[in-house]
């Protein structure tokens, strides 16, 4: 036996769901951080807030963020000074680590540029040896005018784009 099934769910029992699907859907609109900014005014954002804002204007940040540890020698004394930059040295500098996962991803965007060049001018390179080949060869070669008419290069045209394709190959062809 299966169980009753209701054809017409009554106009209240839908705008239940409606609105908790709404409550569902505000929870995650809702913005992450909150800080004070110079003027007193509080912001909200799904971004941290600028490097200028003091950590105690910070006033909720997502749950996965730690707050900013900001070390400072204090007071006038000059051998507290390396003391507290030796015990800033003995922890990594999150600064670092990123500044070398973007020179890394700095060096690996140019090498797959070098790559891209390098294909294109490969490619450049046989285009032009293939051109220059026909050209020499004396195959009859056609271009359309701006008529659309069949034009056929002559002997003037043939030895201009002979030395043009001859350009191309000292550029790109590898010696």
């Amino acid at each position: 036996m299966s169980a009753p099934r209701i054809a017409n769910p009554p106009a209240g029992f839908r705008r239940l769901i409606v609105c908790l699907a709404l409550l569902a859907l505000a929870g995650t609109a809702q913005a992450q951080w909150k800080w004070r900014d110079a003027a007193g005014n509080v912001q909200y954002s799904d971004l941290p807030p600028p490097a200028g804002v003091a950590e105690k204007d910070i006033l909720q940040r997502p749950p996965n963020q730690r707050p900013r540890i900001v070390v400072t020698a204090v007071g006038a004394n000059a051998a507290s000074a390396p003391a507290a930059a030796a015990s800033t040295a003995a922890r990594p500098d999150p600064d670092v680590s990123s500044r070398k996962k973007l020179e890394l991803e700095q060096t690996a965007q140019r090498a797959e540029e070098e790559r891209k060049i390098k294909a294109q001018k490969a490619e450049n390179c046989k285009t032009a040896q293939d051109q220059l080949r026909l050209l020499e060869d004396g195959v009859r070669i056609s271009r359309k005018d701006e008529r659309g008419e069949r034009v056929y290069l002559d002997d003037q045209q043939r030895a201009t784009e002979a030395k043009r394709a001859r350009a191309v190959i000292a550029v790109d062809c590898p010696r």
